[in-house]
C-alpha cells in the first residue's frame, strides 16, 4: 500500500505570501515608497528586513524606484523590484515602467491597490493602473485571490526574465494583502505556462544559410543591439568576428558586447555614432543584425539603411525581425545559443573566409578611423564636455556608468568604452532623470565595484532629491554634472534646425549651486571650472569614501558630432572632424551634387551623402 504524505499547509497572509515568494525567487534589494494602499505589505517587509531576509531601500519619489530596479537589473541580469502605493503612487511609476520596456529590462512592478469591493467605485487613490500601464509592460495582473499570490509571483519572474525581457506589473488590493489563507509556497522554475514558449533555438536552415552569406561576403558588417547584452553573448559575438574576420558596430544599447578597443571594432553606429560607423554600414555587403531593432536612431532614413547590404537578423522576439527591415536571413531564437549553433557548424565543416577577401574592406575601414577620429576638442577659455568625459573613462576604465538623457549622454557613448553590462542609459524612451537613480540600484547591487553618473545640468534636476536616498544609505555613486547652463541637445536642435531660436532651453537663471544642495543633503560637493583642476578633482571625487556630486562647467555652446540630421542617411553626417590625412590626399573626386572634393577612399559623399 502507498502511503499518501500529508502537506502542512500554513496559514498565512496575502502579504506574507508576496514577501516569501520575493525572497524564494532571490530578492535582496526593493526599491519602494509605501502609502495606505500597500501598508500591508510593508508591515511584512518590516518583518522580513528585522529578520536580515531582505533590505528595502526607501527612495524619495517613486520614479527614483523604477529607475532603481531598472538600473539593478542592467548591472545584474537579474529581476529588479519596485513597489509603490495606489493612485499617484503607482502613476509615478509609470515613465520607469515604460523606460525598462523600451529597453528590454526585466522588472517585476507591485503596486498597492484599493480594497476589492472599493475597485471601481474612484475611490481614494484608486487608479487603474492596470490599463494605464498595458502598452508599457510585457505582463500585468491583478491579484484578487491570495491563494494565487505565489503562483503569480513565479509567473512574473518567468516572463519578465526568458524571451524578451521586460517589465511585468502586480496589482495587489490592500484586502488581499491582509487576508488570511493556508498558504502553500510555490518554487522558481515550477510554474509552467503552456501559451509562453520563446523560441530559443535557432532554425538550422536558416543558420547554414547565414553561414554561406558570411562566407560570401567582402564587406561583412556586425551589427549589434542590447539583446546580445541581456543574453551574454559578449564571448560569442568576439568569436564570430576573429572567425570571419567582421568588424562590429554596437547601437547605444549595445555598448559592451563588442570590446572598443579590439582592432574590429568601429564603435557605435547612428545618429551621433563614429564617422567611421556610419560609413561601414552605408557600404557593407551583408548585415548581420545581432539583438537589434532596426531604431529611428541607428538607421536615419531607414529605405536608405545599409541599402547595398543582404541582412541577416537574430533576435529572440519574432515581432522585431522584419518589423522594420526584411531580412535575407531571418533567424529567431536566443542570440547566445543561434551564435554557439552557427560557430559549431563552422567548426565541425571547417569554413573559414579567405583572408585576401575582406582585407581590403578593413584597409578602408582603418582609413576611415584615421581621417575621421574621435576628437575631444580643448579651448583656451573652457573645459570641453569630451575631455572631462574622456578622462573619467581613463581613471575609471572598470567603473559602471550611468547616464541621463542628452548631449552628455552621446559623448559619454562615443568616449567611454565599456565591458558588458557597465554601460546603463536610458535608450529607447530617453528618460531625463534616470541617470542617478539607476547608478543607486547599479550600486546596492555591486557595492563594490566603482559606479559613476554622467549628468547633465537639465537632467540631474529632474530626480535630484535621490540624493537623499544616497545620503541616508551611504550608497557610494559619484555623481559628474556635465555642467553648460543648457538643456545641450534641445539647444543644438534649436541652432540646427530652428534658426537659432532658444526657447525655453536656456536653464542658468534658477540654476541651484549644487555644491551646496549636496551639503545639504551631507553629501561632498565638488566644483570646478578649470582645466588644470581636473585630473586632482576626478581623483579627490575617486578616492572619497562616500557618494559624491561633482559639478564641472563646461564650454557653453558645444555640440555633439558628428551628427545625422532627421531624414538624412548615415553617410550624411555634420560636424565631422578635419581630416589631415585627406588634405593629403593624392586622388580626389569632385561631388556632382554639392562640388564638395573627396578622397577616393569613399563611395559616397560625407558632406551630402550622394553616391559618388
Amino acid at each position: 500500500m502507498q502511503l499518501q504524505t500529508k502537506v502542512t499547509l500554513k496559514r498565512a497572509t496575502g502579504a506574507f505570501a508576496l514577501m516569501d515568494s520575493l525572497k524564494r525567487h532571490g530578492v535582496k534589494h526593493i526599491f519602494g515608497y509605501p502609502g495606505g494602499a500597500i501598508l500591508p505589505i510593508y508591515d511584512e517587509l518590516y518583518r522580513s528586513e528585522a529578520a536580515g531576509d531582505l533590505e528595502h531601500i526607501l527612495v524619495r519619489h517613486e520614479q527614483g524606484a523604477a529607475h532603481a530596479a531598472d538600473g539593478y537589473a542592467r548591472a545584474t541580469g537579474k529581476v529588479g523590484v519596485c513597489f509603490a502605493t495606489s493612485g499617484p503612487g503607482a502613476t509615478n511609476l509609470v515613465t520607469g515602467i515604460a523606460t525598462a520596456h523600451m529597453d528590454s529590462i526585466p522588472m517585476v512592478v507591485v503596486t498597492g491597490q484599493v480594497g476589492r469591493k472599493m475597485i471601481g467605485t474612484d475611490a481614494f487613490q484608486e487608479t487603474d493602473i492596470y490599463g494605464i500601464t498595458l502598452p508599457v509592460v510585457k505582463h500585468s495582473y491583478v491579484v484578487r485571490d491570495p491563494r494565487d499570490m505565489a503562483g503569480i509571483i513565479a509567473e512574473a519572474f518567468h516572463i519578465a526574465s526568458t524571451g524578451r525581457p521586460g517589465p511585468v506589473l502586480i496589482d495587489i488590493p490592500k484586502d488581499v494583502g491582509l487576508e488570511e489563507f493556508d498558504y502553500e509556497p510555490v518554487e522558481p522554475g515550477s510554474i509552467k505556462l503552456p501559451g509562453y514558449r520563446p523560441t530559443v533555438k535557432g532554425n538550422p536552415r536558416q543558420i547554414n544559410q547565414a553561414v554561406n552569406l558570411m562566407l560570401e561576403a567582402r564587406r561583412p558588417l556586425l551589427y549589434i543591439g542590447g539583446g546580445a547584452i541581456s543574453a551574454d553573448a559578449h564571448a560569442e559575438i568576439q568569436e564570430l568576428a576573429e572567425h570571419f574576420n567582421i568588424p562590429a558596430t554596437t547601437t547605444l544599447m549595445g555598448k559592451g558586447a563588442f570590446n572598443e578597443h579590439h582592432p574590429l571594432s568601429v564603435g557605435m553606429l547612428g545618429m551621433h555614432g563614429t564617422a567611421y560607423a556610419n560609413f561601414a554600414v552605408s557600404e557593407c555587403d551583408l548585415l548581420i543584425a545581432v539583438g537589434s531593432r532596426f531604431d529611428d536612431r541607428v538607421t536615419g532614413k531607414l529605405d536608405e539603411f545599409a541599402c547595398h547590404a543582404k541582412v541577416i537578423h537574430i533576435d529572440i522576439d519574432p515581432a522585431e525581425v522584419g518589423k522594420n527591415r526584411t531580412p535575407d536571413v531571418p533567424i529567431v531564437g536566443d542570440v547566445r545559443q543561434v551564435l554557439i549553433d552557427l560557430l559549431r557548424r563552422c567548426r565541425e565543416t571547417g569554413d573559414l573566409v579567405n583572408p585576401d577577401q575582406t582585407q581590403p574592406w578593413l584597409e578602408k575601414i582603418n582609413r576611415w578611423k584615421q581621417d575621421y577620429p574621435l576628437v575631444a576638442p580643448q579651448h583656451s577659455d573652457s573645459i570641453s564636455p569630451q575631455e572631462v568625459i574622456n578622462e573619467i573613462g581613463k581613471m575609471a576604465p572598470d567603473a559602471y556608468y550611468t547616464t541621463d538623457v542628452g548631449q552628455h549622454q552621446m559623448w559619454a557613448a562615443q568616449f567611454l568604452k565599456n565591458g558588458p553590462r557597465q554601460w546603463i542609459s536610458s535608450a529607447g524612451l530617453g528618460t531625463m532623470g534616470y541617470g542617478m537613480p539607476a547608478a543607486m540600484g547599479a550600486k546596492v547591487a555591486l557595492p563594490n565595484r566603482e559606479v559613476i553618473c554622467i549628468a547633465g545640468d537639465a537632467s540631474i534636476q529632474m530626480n535630484i532629491q535621490e540624493l537623499g536616498t544616497l545620503a541616508q544609505y551611504g550608497i557610494n555613486v559619484k555623481t559628474v554634472i556635465i555642467n553648460n547652463g543648457w538643456q545641450g541637445m534641445v539647444r543644438q536642435w534649436q541652432e540646427a534646425f530652428f534658426g537659432e531660436r532658444y526657447s525655453s532651453s536656456n536653464m542658468e537663471v534658477g540654476m541651484p549651486d549644487f555644491v551646496m544642495l549636496a551639503q545639504a543633503y551631507g553629501i561632498k560637493g565638488m566644483m570646478i571650472s578649470c582645466r588644470e583642476e581636473l585630473k586632482e578633482a576626478i581623483a579627490q571625487m575617486l578616492a572619497h569614501d562616500g557618494p559624491v556630486l561633482m559639478d564641472v562647467r563646461v564650454t557653453k555652446d558645444e555640440n555633439c558630432y558628428p551628427m545625422i540630421a532627421p531624414g538624412k542617411n548615415n553617410a550624411q553626417m555634420v560636424g565631422l572632424p578635419i581630416r589631415k590625412q585627406l588634405e593629403q590626399a593624392v586622388e580626389f573626386i569632385t561631388c556632382s551634387n554639392c562640388g564638395a572634393q573627396n578622397s577616393v577612399t569613399h563611395n559616397f559623399c560625407p558632406e551630402c551623402g550622394v553616391k559618388l
